[in-house]
């Protein structure tokens, strides 16, 4: 990583630090309840003295990690069970950065196929509805993948939830927010949203019906295929890379007559 861009990830990080952080005490002043509407994005933005595009990417780290609620078309909530808002798992976030991709999916395929399972054996009606919401909301976002990917993660996040583990949810956490952190930057590349939201509903289905083997199986093909996905979106976000810098390059040739 070079210096601008680790600068520019440090900043990244930062603010979104701060979205999360005004977010805390607003809930822990009781300005914010479970279940209403966050100010609008202008008056949010103005008091944090951020750009909109920030607040964004800060209210999308917070709706993946559970504490908002984010609904299309309608506008994002407090969660009526938000998480608590400690810092352990961004905090792990440059160490996970680490991590080589191929070593991320194998944990997920080892430790989401088996929470996929449980889920099924041991979910509720709650975890149920959550899961119907979030595949719902992706087939409305499959065309906005930025707002695709909170539902993604919020739907796996549902499931590590309705494992009854609560120590393989924390861990499952900690993986979901360094995913997340990673998948904004080349999701716009994505090229089968559709195709995702439909695995997605098979793992549902599954699930709802308690066929533990069925889950465990679907949820181990979503994530081969997600991991080809990945791979594709970040070699389509590096060339794209490329062919700005050359493009700059050529413009500065072309104004200084080189």
């Amino acid at each position: 990583m070079s210096m601008a861009n680790g600068a520019n990830h440090s900043s990244e990080t930062h603010l979104t630090m701060q979205v999360v952080n005004h977010v805390r005490s607003l809930i822990e002043d009781g300005t914010l309840h479970p279940g209403d509407k966050i100010p609008p994005e202008r008056e949010f933005a103005k008091k944090l003295k951020i750009s909109r595009a920030s607040l964004r990417a800060g209210i999308g780290h917070l709706a993946a990690m559970g504490v908002l609620n984010v609904r299309h078309g309608v506008g994002t909530f407090v969660a009526e069970r938000p998480p608590a808002l400690g810092t352990a798992s961004l905090a792990l976030l440059g160490a996970l950065h680490g991590f080589k991709p191929w070593q991320m999916f194998e944990a997920r395929l080892i430790l989401e196929s088996h929470l996929a399972a449980m889920a099924a054996e041991r979910g509720r009606e709650e975890h149920f509805t959550a899961l119907a919401e979030e595949v719902t909301e992706m087939y409305a976002t499959f065309h906005e993948p930025q707002e695709y990917l909170i539902h993604d993660m919020r739907f796996h996040r549902t499931i590590a939830e309705a494992s009854g583990n609560p120590i393989l949810a924390v861990l499952m956490e900690t993986i979901m927010t360094a995913l997340y952190d990673e998948r904004r930057k080349t999701v716009e590349r994505s090229r089968d949203l559709k195709q995702a939201a439909e695995i997605h509903r098979e793992i549902y289905r599954a699930i709802r019906s308690r066929n533990a083997m069925e889950a465990r199986a679907v949820m181990e093909r979503h994530l081969k295929l997600a991991e080809t996905a990945q791979v594709s979106e970040q070699a389509l976000a590096k060339d794209g890379t490329k062919r700005t810098i050359a493009k700059k390059k050529s413009t500065r040739k072309q104004a200084t007559g080189d």
